[in-house]
């Protein structure tokens, strides 16, 4: 009987869900900011070209 109550003790215990979520928040907001780098720096590659031949006057 004492290992069932332990084990519902266990299960209704949330302290740790909050650490949880804000690892998991983080984990998203890397991967979006990733995924966006990597979509637009082809982009800011050819632009970043462009401004500098401009510049040298080529």
């Amino acid at each position: 009987m004492k290992l069932l109550n332990l084990f519902k003790s266990f299960k209704n215990n949330e302290s740790g869900a909050v650490t949880v979520d804000w690892v998991v928040l983080t984990g998203a907001v890397v991967a979006l900011g990733v995924t966006v780098a990597g979509t637009i720096g082809g982009s800011i590659e050819t632009a970043t070209t462009a401004i500098t031949e401009d510049i040298a006057g080529e």
